[in-house]
């Protein structure tokens, strides 16, 4: 198993490179209302390199469905409202950047489930481990992120020259030790949990695209995003059906108890002014 060819694990490594550094370079700059639009194109480039690379066949309902996201990504940008006004300010350039992102993640996910295939072929009804694939994409992905290092930094705006001093600076806040350790609160602890919870993700998203297909797996991928807007935004949720949010109804009784404080002392002033009442 560990004998595979290792040109595809070469390119799967290159295109996760790729993808990684569009994707930040173009997330610094757009808002984070525009990304969950712009990310719906990873399921059309999925449809369209399957059905290119892996000769798929789709039913009319599931192109349909396709055109209707690309046709809802398109008059989300072109509104000029909410996401699509955030799109029109920051120009073509970097959500194009970013669409060109999720196409190399789409490239790089149909390359794995070709990876499954072929080995499924090649070992006689054996499967290739999810580690083994995992684990050859990572190493690739790191050796070409560092060899990118030269242009991302001069993409952020970082000399070159001082990239080291950032590494070191991170590796500082990551530890959260020594005097930069101010804003660092809960290192190492949450990097470390954020960096187990990815790669359980990860991996289930690969066993997904063992047993089924790239596009299954695309498609289970989006839940994440409802499932985190209602977990950092559980406000919206509670607006969109109507019903007042706890904090409002709290201030609602703050407000009702202030008229009340101060209407007390107009009362007490209008019945001292009554003949026959004495304070």
């Amino acid at each position: 198993m560990l004998s595979l060819p290792q040109k595809p694990f070469i390119l799967i490594g290159l295109l996760e490179a790729l993808a990684a550094a569009a994707g930040m370079s173009a997330g610094a700059i757009l808002s984070g209302a525009s990304i969950p639009i712009l990310s719906q194109t990873y399921l059309v480039w999925q449809l369209v390199l399957s059905a290119i690379f892996l000769k798929r066949r789709y039913r009319l309902n599931e192109i349909t469905g396709c055109f209707l996201v690309t046709v809802g990504v398109v008059i989300t940008v072109a509104s000029g409202t909410g996401a699509g006004a955030s799109l029109q300010s920051t120009g073509i350039l970097w959500p194009l950047l970013m669409i060109i992102s999720f196409f190399l993640q789409a490239a790089d996910t149909v390359l794995k489930e070709i990876i499954f295939i072929d080995a499924a072929k090649n070992l006689k009804g054996g499967s290739v481990d999810l580690f083994v694939v995992n684990s050859y994409g990572s190493a690739y992905q790191a050796i070409f992120m560092c060899l990118l290092l030269p242009f991302l930094s001069k993409l952020w705006g970082i000399p070159f020259h001082l990239l080291p001093t950032y590494i070191r600076d991170g590796a500082a806040c990551f530890l959260n030790m020594g005097s930069l350790s101010a804003g660092c609160e809960g290192a190492p602890l949450l990097p470390l949990l954020f960096v187990l919870v990815n790669m359980g993700f990860n991996i289930s998203l690969l066993h997904l695209l063992k047993i089924s297909s790239a596009v299954a797996s695309c498609l289970a991928s989006t839940f994440s995003g409802p499932a985190v807007d209602l977990r950092l935004h559980p406000t919206a949720a509670v607006h969109r059906r109507g019903v007042d949010p706890p904090s409002r109804l709290r201030c609602r009784r703050c407000s009702s108890h202030r008229r009340l404080t101060n209407a007390q002392p107009s009362a007490a002033r209008k019945l001292r002014g009554k003949p026959g009442m004495t304070s």
